[in-house]
């Protein structure tokens, strides 16, 4: 496979046609911040917070859905990009009802350590207080959208590890909502295989083990990628 050879923050890097300006990035050493991305299942570039600079191109990129280009030339941490980042976390912290202090993810949020990252310590803009269910009708799982950030991790782990694609998105906008099945309570979902795997995918405190209490949710990510990785070279079948 053909190598390409670009310039990621002033430094020479050589990366496969096939690859993103992501993952060239990470090969690198060079940290693009995501909550979207998810080893193991495909990009959709939905928080927009690995937005790159592209030298000639007027418009921002998502570095995990951009495939390298010879020559290219990247800035990704410039006061620009900074500055976008720290308002996408923002808005995500008051679409929601983000509480912190009581999340069953406290200390092991992605959306938390991303804020921390970027210096988010106020909001510049009016929180919504929407009114967002939380579902307990799972047997070993529950799902707070208050939590949600809409990354859709668990539809996509769902659709291609599991495949049972319980999970789908419904709505637009502020009403946009993950559901199970034809909007119905999870624990009546009749394709759900109680995998867990949505579980583990989730970077908040939306999707939780039941019984969690504030702080004990961790999740092991290297689960999901075992599990890609066992399936493509097809470790499992004799």
């Amino acid at each position: 496979m053909a190598a390409k050879t670009l310039i990621i923050d002033d430094q020479h890097i050589s990366a496969r046609e096939d690859e993103t300006i992501l993952d060239a990035a990470r090969d690198a050493g060079i940290t693009i911040p995501t909550l979207c991305h998810l080893e193991g299942v495909g990009d959709v570039g939905a928080c927009r917070l690995c937005l790159v600079e592209i030298v000639g191109n007027r418009r921002l990129q998502p570095a995990c859905a951009t495939k390298v280009a010879e020559g290219m030339k990247i800035r990704t941490n410039t006061e620009q990009l900074r500055e976008y980042r720290r308002m996408i976390v923002e808005l995500l912290f008051v679409e929601r009802n983000h509480v912190c202090s009581v999340c069953v993810s406290n200390g092991h949020c992605e959306l938390q350590n991303l804020a921390i990252e970027l210096g988010v310590d106020h909001m510049r803009f009016d929180y919504l207080f929407p009114s967002c269910h939380i579902d307990m009708t799972h047997e070993r799982f529950g799902i707070d959208h208050n939590r949600c950030v809409l990354c859709t991790r668990c539809v996509r782990v769902c659709d291609e590890i599991e495949g049972a694609h319980t999970w789908d998105v419904s709505g637009r906008g502020i009403a946009a909502r993950v559901i199970t099945d034809m909007n119905q309570p999870w624990g009546e979902s009749s394709s759900c295989t109680t995998c867990g795997k949505c579980v583990l995918a989730c970077p908040t405190g939306a999707i939780f083990h039941r019984g969690s209490t504030v702080a004990e949710m961790q999740r092991d990510r290297s689960r999901l990628t075992f599990l890609v990785t066992a399936r493509e070279k097809k470790q499992w079948i004799e």
